[in-house]
């Protein structure tokens, strides 16, 4: 995947001499992620079926930087009381926060079916579905009723995730719909965690959200530029690093 990012085709030979594996278990990633619609098959490799800078699926995002996101999910967790009220944001990295609170007593607002699905059945968690249309493949709540049951509610904390964090461009993300629904979930919450792996630090995605300054704490790896680092802390951002 990091190589379809900036490459349009790959060749099995390179893939394989690059990572130190054998050429039939690149065939065999390959193959997974077109059934994915990543990339189609070519004779000796794949081109990319990816527009620049588009989100790649969420079932190809679950499996990068997973021990990442599960020490953000545990750092996250510890940082929210027994007896608030949590705006859980889509994506991966809220995934692993859902699971990790799988076990707390709160009240929460899932904005996937993905999170939903975790927490569905927790005996101590209150759940509460914003409602709204539902992305195919994301399963996160879009749309003008999931925007408006949002900003109706009023939260403790708003765990809010990312395809994109700089200090040039604030919190980024790839579908404008998505935006609106951060929009919303950040407007409504007295405060605002951002979970993320360093990797989003890289990356700039076609919708802003919100200026560094909106952000109270952003928890994640310690692969984090030191620049990065330094923009977030002088914007008043509590960093964690985990």
């Amino acid at each position: 995947m990091d190589t379809l990012r900036t490459c349009d085709t790959v060749t099995v030979a390179e893939l394989a001499a690059r990572h130190g594996v054998s050429e039939m278990t690149i065939r065999r990633d390959l193959d997974d992620l077109a059934r994915q619609g990543v990339v189609r098959r070519i004779r000796g490799g794949a081109m990319s079926l990816l527009l620049r800078g588009e989100e790649p699926p969420f079932a190809v995002r679950e499996r990068e930087a997973v021990e990442e996101k599960r020490r953000i999910a545990a750092e996250v967790a510890a940082l929210i009381a027994d007896g608030e009220a949590v705006l859980l944001d889509s994506g991966t990295t809220a995934l692993e926060v859902a699971r990790a609170l799988r076990e707390r007593r709160l009240t929460v607002v899932p904005l996937s079916l993905h999170a939903a699905r975790e927490l569905a059945g927790a005996p101590r968690i209150r759940l509460v579905l914003p409602g709204g249309e539902v992305r195919p493949g994301e399963l996160d709540f879009i749309g003008p009723l999931a925007e408006k049951a949002i900003r109706s509610l009023r939260f403790d904390t708003a765990v809010i995730g990312c395809c994109g964090l700089s200090a040039a461009h604030g919190l980024t993300a790839h579908d404008l719909q998505e935006v609106t629904i951060k929009q919303a979930a950040i407007e409504s919450a007295r405060r605002v965690v951002a979970a993320t792996d360093s990797g989003k630090f890289t990356r700039t995605a076609f919708g802003a959200v919100c200026p560094l300054d909106r952000l109270d704490v952003v928890v994640t790896d310690a692969g984090i530029p030191k620049e990065e680092h330094d923009a977030l802390t002088a914007a008043g951002v509590a960093v964690r690093v985990v």
